[in-house]
């Protein structure tokens, strides 16, 4: 009887850890597929105002930064289809309202493979949900486990 009392009053507390691990990754998602649709709400929707990104790129020795307002028109005015997606499930870490989304991705340009890599999307949550704070991602061209 101990037991199923225990698990009785565990139980809140590990679902609404899932819960908010499934909306953070769904966060990251739904920027992904505002990036494939080219929807510049959808993809402000998903980061704070002042989000940054960091990109880190195989033999370049210095990192790319951009604010929100220097890769909104980039993506948006995007002339090539874009695809990009977790190969698996990522790593989510959740304590509060922080989270840390971690996983491999691929990206495609035009239906064609274009890099593989690794995302890393630090979240905090607010009274309209999860949002992106700082997106740093990987660019690798080989040793992609797709291609």
């Amino acid at each position: 009887m101990r037991c199923f009392l225990v698990l009785l009053m565990l139980s809140p507390s590990m679902i609404f850890a899932s819960s908010d691990e499934d909306a953070a990754v769904a966060t990251v998602e739904k920027t992904f597929r505002a990036m494939t649709a080219r929807d510049e709400p959808m993809l402000r929707s998903t980061m704070l105002p002042e989000a940054k990104l960091y990109s880190v790129r195989t033999g370049v020795d210095a990192s790319t930064t951009q604010t929100l307002d220097e890769f909104v028109p980039r993506i948006v005015s995007s002339k090539v289809e874009l695809l990009e997606r977790f190969v698996g499930r990522p790593q989510v870490l959740v304590r509060g309202r922080l989270a840390q989304v971690w996983g491999e991705y691929e990206f495609w340009r035009d239906g064609k493979f274009s890099h593989c890599g690794l995302d890393t999307a630090v979240l905090f949550k607010g009274a309209d949900g999860w949002r992106i704070a700082t997106l740093s991602y990987t660019v690798e061209t080989t040793g992609c486990k797709v291609h």
